[in-house]
C-alpha cells in the first residue's frame, strides 16, 4: 500500500515541476508580447518567484512574478516586473525608461 503513496508524490512532484516549465515559457511570452507591443527591445526574462496562493475569486492558483530586461533607446536596459496568476497576465510595471 505504501508504494502507492510513493508512486504519487513522485507524480505530484514530476507534475509540479512541468507545471512550473510552463508558467516560466507562458511569462516569457507575455514579457515578449509587452514589449512588443509597447515598442520595446526585449532582453532577458528571470522567474524572481512562484507560490501557491488561494483566493476566494480565482480559487487555489500559482502567484508568479518574473523580472525582464528591456530597453526603450537600444543602448540603456532597465528591469521591469511581470505578475501572473496563473497563466494569465495581472499586470506588469515598468521604472520611468529614455525612449
Amino acid at each position: 500500500m505504501e508504494n502507492i503513496y510513493y508512486l504519487l508524490i513522485a507524480f505530484l512532484i514530476c507534475w509540479y515541476f512541468i507545471y512550473l516549465r510552463k508558467i516560466s515559457e507562458v511569462g516569457r511570452v507575455h514579457a515578449q508580447q509587452y514589449c512588443k507591443k509597447e515598442k520595446l527591445q526585449f532582453i532577458a526574462v528571470a522567474r524572481k518567484y512562484s507560490r501557491p496562493s488561494f483566493s476566494k475569486k480565482n480559487g487555489l492558483f500559482m502567484q508568479s512574478a518574473f523580472d525582464f530586461e528591456f530597453s526603450g533607446d537600444g543602448e540603456s536596459s532597465y528591469q521591469g516586473i511581470i505578475y501572473l496568476k496563473g497563466v494569465k497576465l495581472d499586470s506588469v510595471f515598468l521604472p520611468p525608461y529614455r525612449i
